[in-house]
């Protein structure tokens, strides 16, 4: 067995709010490296006792790095952010997992002790760069004749999933429904508030504003308007758009350093990074990844399910959910908040998990998914240990390992407490904005 990283630590996260993409999106008219270079700026803030300087590389997960997100963005959002020449930039695309993968090789060199400091994270805008775009003279003839799963849709993965383990249409909505009432009773109760760095973004009528709350959940939504949707990738299939995550524009980043450095500065660590694995399988079943890539960073860092106090699923489509939690083996534990978000869709870069990172972020899904484990452990435990498992395009999965080991960053904003069972939750209360 392996033994799990003990040596980096993340000292600071944020995220934009996850806007829809096209031309409802309140990002639509922000570059893309602009809203990477903003949000970065912001986590930076948050840090007034880090140089700039000591900042060595940024390593940026993108989905599709090409147009406006082409040209090495990780290097363009450095300099959009105000960092200096000698913060260098890497571009890494693992689709979906692109913004944890980031995460996963700065890690990786702080802990080698190639780095002390390196920004880590993803961006996204599917409004720039939408998943409509006909790609088909791009594909290898070689592999469309001997091994055609390697291109197909996303949504037809989910359908192949949905039939091989018979989840039923009902069950998809219901879930979905769950999904979408449990990220607004969260907007509501302002748990995101911490995590998101206000952009400048347009209503729907193209009027300026202040973007910091996630587009895409759908409060009024009912199992009987879900139910009378078509379905939208297969001729009778089973789902539909309500069960399949829009598409989204965002950014989020993290702030990793070795532990002696950030001791050195006096610079509170918020949580620790144990491990990350990826795991492959056919991909025509692309959603099953976290079955496989769960039980091998486990292992790798000594842990089982039970030491879990966060347990993250994030998904495309909700076909997937229920096989992957009763495959990686968490669906009997009872009283861990056990996430499944499937409501305001993560842009693929981001995944929520490249911020919340990659939140549904870098690419894009996994950008805010780092973002909300460490901001729940804080809101919830002080302490704990968050499991984050993610489904990636070409039949791969993903999950990682982190555990808080401070309960507060020494510059939050003005906080109050609440009580939630013999637990205390503290809700952050402030926040300004400006852009520069």
């Amino acid at each position: 067995m392996a033994k799990p990283l003990s040596k980096t630590v993340v000292v600071a996260y944020g995220r934009s709010a996850v806007a829809k993409s096209g031309k409802k999106g309140a990002l639509r008219n922000l570059h893309p490296i602009d809203m990477g270079g903003l949000v970065l700026k912001g986590v930076m803030e948050k840090i007034p006792k880090l140089d700039p300087a000591l900042v060595e590389d940024v390593i940026l997960g993108c989905a599709i790095p090409e147009a406006k997100q082409g040209l090495n963005p990780a290097r363009l959002v450095a300099a959009r952010a105000g960092l200096p020449y000698t913060a260098c930039g890497l571009t890494v695309d693992r689709f979906c997992s692109s913004s944890l993968q980031a995460v996963a090789l700065a890690a990786w060199q702080i802990e080698a002790g190639q780095a002390d400091c390196i920004v880590a994270g993803g961006i996204e805008s599917m409004t720039a760069l939408p998943m409509t775009l006909d790609r088909s003279g791009d594909m290898d003839p070689w592999l469309l004749e001997h091994d055609p799963a390697q291109y197909i849709s996303n949504g037809e993965t989910a359908e192949n999933v949905a039939e091989k383990y018979n989840v039923t249409r009902e069950e998809m909505d219901r879930l979905a429904l769950e999904s979408h009432r449990k990220a607004a009773a969260a907007q509501d109760a302002g748990y995101f508030d911490e995590q998101i760095i206000p952009l400048p973004g347009v209503d729907a009528e193209g009027n300026e504003i202040v973007f910091d709350k996630d587009q895409g959940i759908r409060r009024d939504t009912t199992l009987e308007k879900m139910a009378s949707m078509k379905p939208c990738f297969r001729e009778n299939g089973r789902v539909t758009a309500a069960t399949s995550s829009q598409t989204s524009d965002g950014a989020a980043f993290l702030v990793l350093m070795s532990r002696d450095k950030a001791a050195e500065m006096g610079i509170r660590p918020l949580a620790s990074f144990l491990g990350f694995c990826v795991g492959g399988l056919d991909p025509a079943y692309m959603g099953l990844g976290p079955i496989y890539a769960a039980p091998k960073v486990l292992e790798y860092t000594g842990l089982t399910m039970d030491d879990m106090d966060v347990i993250e699923l994030n998904e495309a489509f909700a076909a997937q959910v229920s096989p992957c939690i009763k495959g990686a083996g968490h669906g009997s534990r009872q009283g861990q908040p056990q996430r499944r978000r499937h409501g305001p869709g993560p842009p693929p870069g981001c995944y929520r998990r490249g911020a919340e990172l990659q939140g549904h972020l870098g690419a894009a899904p996994h950008r805010r998914q780092v973002c909300y484990g460490y901001h729940v452990y804080r809101r919830r435990h002080g302490r704990g240990r968050d499991l984050q498992g993610g489904l990636i395009p070409a039949g791969q999965g993903d999950c990682r390992r982190v555990q808080t080991i401070m309960g507060i960053m020494s510059s939050s904003p003005s906080w109050r407490s609440t009580r939630s069972g013999s637990r205390t939750s503290r809700i952050c209360t402030g926040r300004t904005a400006s852009f520069r």
